[in-house]
């Protein structure tokens, strides 16, 4: 018993050394010191002490606290009250939480915050990532008949390769990963004889696998996780006797797990359909989409091109797309799998790796979905199947190592050594020659600099692989585990460098201008005018609500309004320039007090009269809009119009006033009210609904200027359901009988 468990706690103890500063000196593995170090007001809260800032470690990794973070803090708070976390009313003047896969609300290892304060469940959700993607790989490994030695070296290579290290810290993309070798062990089992008892709990293995794959929280991994599950099920299909038996056992699991993701499939591909996902269609032109040339080279050498975290990356943006390092050992072992080791499971996963790397390497191949706009393909970044090509290179090195010990051949394991010496050669040779050819001298010192510590992993690696095949069983053992540990070593030192442990203090703290806002915002927003003030979605940590959000999916008709404004002209044409951050830029015009926004936040001075200043700290300071239109307000006219772009056009007409003018796009008769004496009071703003007291003398036209979405719905006293309009091209309208009303706003899931 002692001895299969064995490799598990293993597992548990490297994942435990590998957060030792988590669990003995409680920083948390969150990159909470770019919050304080980056953005005021937290700069301003440790100014008097800190005039420069509080240092950071590494500014690549800041949207961990600026995405998944908050957006799941919003989820499980929302739980917590009884809510279902359908919408976000704090980011985009209102956008769908739930319809925001990376939300990840339904997830079910979210258990931990139920019993945990939310920094420490969420420290230990990062923590399980690698923890659990070992476990599964090493139990799916032993099942494919590698020996205990090759393969922990594989479930090792994949919880800590680059791919890991790179989004560690993210709470999403490396939980989508890590159920993948799960949902291949339990097609493995399916195809073999079983018991009714097994046949039902590998079934269930892989429902639970694929569920909670999908809720993880990030459509992109998942996708290409799905590919290789598909194939592999045909992989297997084709070596199956029973062929009949085998695709139902797999089917039917496949069903249900559809069926289970349902709530979070449909309202997502609803949101990704009316988002702007799909504008900026030319990105796959832009160097970095997909992985260059050049950066193979961080397959030997991570840090060839310097790192973020001591400042000196000189390589093609960004260094977290572009880095698959799975350590040294572990590449030659693949590379000696893939010419000796005669396997059909070496064959499948070479493919997958050949594939990916043609797909994610700027080839002629890797062009075409993006030339021909193939849907949701060619908006999704290539570099990601780095994990594809790390998941390959982690079972091809246990494969490799696995032969090595059986066949112990010196002359085959010596070519995969000699080509990368070989390599290294010519990096040397570049580094010594190429300050004659234009490069950077600083440049080419960060490289070079860099290219020693792999080159004495290379050399101990190389030198530990071929005496295994020099020595009696005693001795392999010993040589086996120096492998290991080194591999292990490598992939920390990488892993470390790159990522963050911060103090729990540096974690949204409350700043006296926060504070002030918190107290005076009611339904109203905020804005900013400057990136480096409270990054987009930090307001969710202090339930302010904000017209700015940073978020791959966000409508399309809010950034085109946004777009419009900024441009100072009813201009909707994408690129919107946004790159998924969407800022208000211009909040001079009238259409910012449609925006609700009370208070500006400022590094300087603000000339517009209709802005007071009311609070300073810091160089922060916050100023009141005197003109901002309340959350609801009945207005005097309609326009109607026949399309968007018409809509847009009127809206910047001299003459409308969103104070008493409203445009419709839809076809309505009467479009003059009496408004002067008519009344409404927000009685109630939650997340997911808004109750309006109403009193008009006559039938009249209210607007609520909360973003427009298809899945809010309005109820008058109770009853009668009541058409909701898009108005003022983003927000909500509805038309109001006379008399004293109780207006009822909510949003369904669908």
């Amino acid at each position: 018993m002692i001895k299969k468990l064995f490799p598990f706690l293993c597992l548990l103890l490297v994942t435990v050394v590998f957060f030792w500063q988590f669990l003995l000196k409680g920083l948390l593995p969150i990159p909470a010191d770019t919050i304080i170090g980056l953005y005021h007001p937290y700069r301003d809260l440790y100014s008097e002490n800190n005039p420069r800032g509080i240092p950071f470690k590494n500014f690549l990794i800041t949207d961990p606290v600026r995405q998944e973070y908050p957006w799941r803090k919003l989820s499980i708070e929302s739980f917590k009250k009884g809510i279902l976390p359908i919408w976000n009313p704090y980011s985009f003047s209102g956008t769908p939480n739930i319809a925001n896969l990376q939300s990840a609300a339904f997830y079910p290892l979210n258990v931990l915050f139920g019993f945990l304060p939310f920094e420490y469940a969420w420290s230990l959700l990062i923590m399980l990532s690698p923890l659990l993607a070992g476990i599964f790989l090493y139990i799916y490994l032993r099942n494919l008949k590698l020996d205990r030695y090759s393969s922990f070296l594989g479930s090792a290579v994949f919880a800590f390769s680059g791919f890991f290290t790179t989004w560690l810290e993210w709470g999403t993309i490396l939980h989508v990963a890590l159920w993948l070798p799960l949902s291949l062990l339990s097609i493995d089992k399916l195809s073999e004889k079983g018991s009714h008892r097994e046949i039902f709990g590998w079934s269930l293995a892989l429902v639970l696998s694929l569920s909670f794959a999908f809720f993880a929280g990030h459509l992109q991994t998942f996708f290409y996780s799905s590919l290789i599950i598909f194939a592999y099920f045909l992989f297997r299909f084709l070596e199956s006797v029973n062929k009949k038996t085998f695709s139902i056992k797999v089917f039917i699991p496949f069903a249900i797990s559809l069926i289970l993701t349902l709530p979070q499939l449909l309202p997502t591909f609803n949101f990704i359909s009316l988002s702007a996902r799909g504008a900026d269609r030319l990105l796959f032109q832009t160097e970095g989409w997909f992985i260059p040339w050049q950066h193979l080279i961080q397959f030997v050498s991570p840090d060839f091109f310097g790192n973020p975290a001591t400042l000196n990356y000189w390589g093609v943006w960004n260094y977290g797309e572009l880095t698959g390092y799975v350590g040294i050992a572990a590449l030659i072992l693949s590379i000696y799998a893939l010419f000796f080791r005669r396997d059909k499971n070496v064959l499948f996963f070479g493919t997958v790796l050949f594939l990916s790397l043609i797909f994610s390497l700027p080839t002629i191949f890797a062009k075409l979905p993006y030339v021909f706009n193939l849907p949701f393909i060619s908006t999704a970044q290539p570099t990601r199947l780095l994990f594809l090509i790390d998941f390959s290179l982690s079972i091809l090195s246990a494969y490799g190592l696995n032969q090595l010990i059986k066949t112990k051949k010196l002359k085959e394991i010596l070519i995969p050594v000699i080509g990368i010496l070989v390599f290294f050669a010519a990096l040397f040779i570049f580094v010594f020659i190429g300050n004659r050819y234009d490069f950077n001298p600083t440049d080419i010192a960060v490289a070079k600099r860099n290219l020693i510590f792999p080159l004495l992993v290379f050399a101990s690696s190389s030198i530990l692989l071929i005496a295994i095949t020099k020595s009696n069983k005693k001795i392999t053992g010993y040589l086996l585990a120096a492998i290991i540990l080194l591999t292990i070593f490598d992939l920390f030192r990488f892993s470390w460098k790159f990522n963050t442990f911060s103090k729990k203090e540096y974690l949204f703290p409350v700043t006296k201008s926060l504070t002030f806002i918190q107290k005076n915002i009611g339904n109203y927003r905020i804005a900013g005018t400057d990136p480096g003030i409270l990054a987009p979605n930090f307001s969710i940590m202090h339930g302010i609500a904000s017209v700015e959000g940073y978020d791959p999916l966000f409508s399309q008709r809010y950034g085109e309004f946004i777009s419009a404004i900024n441009r100072k002209t009813p201009d909707i044409n994408p690129p919107f320039g946004f790159n998924r951050i969407v800022r208000l830029e211009n909040i001079s015009s009238n259409l910012v007090d449609l925006l609700g926004v009370k208070y500006v936040l400022s590094l300087t001075d603000v000339s517009d009269p209709k802005f007071e200043k009311v609070f300073e700290e810091g160089e922060i300071k916050v100023y009141e809009n005197k003109d901002v239109l309340p959350k609801a307000f009945f207005v005097n006219s309609i326009k109607v119009t026949l399309d968007k772009q018409d809509t847009i056009d009127e809206m910047f007409d001299s003459k409308f006033n969103p104070k008493f003018n409203a445009v419709v796009e839809e076809n309505i008769k009467r479009t003059v009210f009496t408004a002067e004496r008519a009344d409404a009071k927000v009685t109630k703003y939650q997340d997911n609904e808004v109750v309006i007291e109403t009193n008009n003398p006559e039938d009249g036209f209210l607007v609520l200027t909360d973003s427009f979405y298809p899945t809010w719905h309005a109820r008058i006293d109770g009853e009668q359901e009541i058409k909701v309009y898009r108005t003022d091209y983003n927000f909500r309208g509805i038309f109001v009988p006379k008399g004293k009303h109780v207006i009822r706003f909510y949003s369904s899931l669908l």
